[in-house]
């Protein structure tokens, strides 16, 4: 005889579940399954897992369920680790630009939900003109005039098929990949030093940082200047936003300079913040930093290799409080480590939504918990690690003789999964390395770089339907 629970409280037990606990509950009986399968829970779901995933961005197909949308877009975006070599068209697309070879997405596989969309990459292909590529054809789809000046930054916004380029008399230009002529110019006053186009609840923006240590916003699509602070004394060397853009946080890699957060909103919204809103982070010689997968509140930051000194790691997480009428920002120290000297000095380092952290030294590829335990190691030798790409679902490892090694996080695990080897398919002299690597659901692209011969992207694309 079953018994019938109220529907309301057993709701607020379910709210707590993770999806694998869901789908075991709703085979319990036909009124758990009706519950356990209520749009209400999987839409949360949905928006914990992929922040963009809300009415405005993303629609239901017909009928379709956020049931269904969760388990098609688990399904999709794992396509890579249930993949082998054999499942890859590979191509090469060349670059004329020999110094520097800028790449990045401009359209990604599997963002758009019907499935429709191709991974396409725009990058400078010499020193003076950008262009966009189809990289399972491995073809050309657009290119721009020669432009006057050398092309010394670039970045995109893949959601919207923007390219953002600042040339070396700091003019910046936004570009739609179709027309000739670019959709906006804003000249700058002084050089810059990093550029970054992102989309926040307040619209698209360009941010800028300069070599005299100021901050720009522009507005996008017109560049519009929304607002400027001065962060640092000097150049900004890194700046990073949290995974829903709340935080901005930017590095200037000077001994006696600590980082700075900055409230998005505060820089966005000038009629209502009479100044930017900011805080410190005691957190001295940090190199690397990186914003925790599916958290909005939480980055870690990794110092320099500074000798005798270990490397150190600390955990912070930004709250915005309100004294008075003024808004401000703390940021918590939750935790932090030191590797041991033979643990090696980590070059790069990546968080899982976990919090587990992968880094690597060269010769290894290490895992560790929150409080610095080692959980897991991946021995590369005589290999050499030269780049580590993380994101929620892989890790993706570059060797020094080109090739890429696939690792997928473990769904209920905190552990890495080692997938597979993508074999460089050319020899490859003693000066090449893949200096950059890029990935989206169903590609995988490695940025070559040679000297003297020409850089190329070796691009690797799954043969599967979405």
């Amino acid at each position: 005889m079953e018994i019938h629970l109220p529907s309301l409280p057993m709701m607020e037990i379910f709210s707590y579940l993770d999806a694998y606990s869901l789908l075991q509950v709703a085979q319990v009986n036909k009124n758990w399954n009706a519950l356990a399968s209520s749009d209400v829970l999987w839409r949360k779901l949905c928006q914990k897992r992929w922040h963009y995933c809300d009415m405005d961005t993303l629609q239901l197909h017909g009928k379709e369920t956020w049931k269904q949308f969760f388990v098609y877009r688990t399904w999709q975006e794992h396509a890579k680790t249930r993949a082998k070599p054999e499942d890859f068209t590979y191509k090469e697309i060349p670059v004329e630009f020999e110094f520097r070879a800028y790449a990045y997405y401009i359209s990604k596989h599997g963002l758009k939900r019907n499935g429709q969309g191709k991974s396409a990459v725009c990058m400078v292909t010499s020193m003076n003109r950008i262009s966009t590529w189809d990289i399972h054809e491995g073809t050309m789809t657009w290119v721009s005039p020669v432009q006057e000046f050398y092309i010394e930054l670039m970045t995109t916004l893949p959601e919207m098929h923007i390219v953002v380029t600042v040339d070396i008399r700091s003019t910046i230009k936004l570009w739609d990949c179709h027309n000739s002529e670019a959709l906006a110019t804003k000249r700058m006053v002084s050089s810059c030093q990093l550029l970054k186009a992102v989309i926040t609840k307040d619209g698209p923006i360009v941010l800028i940082g300069d070599t005299l240590g100021n901050l720009y916003i522009f507005r996008i699509p017109d560049l519009h200047l929304i607002s400027e602070v001065n962060v640092f004394p000097f150049a900004i060397d890194e700046l990073h936003c949290s995974p829903q853009k709340k935080w901005v946080f930017l590095i200037m890699k000077h001994p006696h300079v600590l980082t700075k957060v900055f409230y998005m909103s505060s820089l966005l919204r000038t009629s209502e913040f009479s100044d930017p809103v900011s805080t410190v982070l005691g957190f001295s010689l940090c190199k690397r930093a990186f914003w925790t997968p599916r958290r909005e509140d939480r980055i870690t930051l990794m110092s320099r290799n500074v000798p005798p000194n270990p490397t150190k790691f600390g955990i912070f997480d930004m709250k915005l409080e309100e004294i008075g009428n003024k808004v401000t920002i703390q940021g918590y120290l939750t935790a932090s480590f030191s590797l041991a000297e033979h643990e090696g000095r980590p070059e790069c380092f990546g968080v899982s939504d976990k919090d587990v952290f992968v880094c690597s030294t060269g010769s290894s590829l290490l895992l560790f918990d929150i409080n610095g335990l080692c959980l897991q190691s991946f021995q590369y030798c005589p290999e050499m690690i030269t780049r580590l790409c993380v994101d929620p679902v892989h890790v993706i490892i570059t060797c020094n003789n080109g090739s890429l090694d696939v690792y997928a996080w473990e769904e209920r695990s905190p552990l890495l999964r080692k997938c597979y080897r993508l074999q460089n398919r050319r020899y490859l002299p003693p000066s090449s390395f893949i200096n950059k690597a890029l990935c989206d659901d169903v590609s995988i692209i490695g940025v070559m770089t040679n000297s003297p011969a020409p850089c190329y992207l070796m691009a690797y694309t799954l043969n599967i339907c979405s």
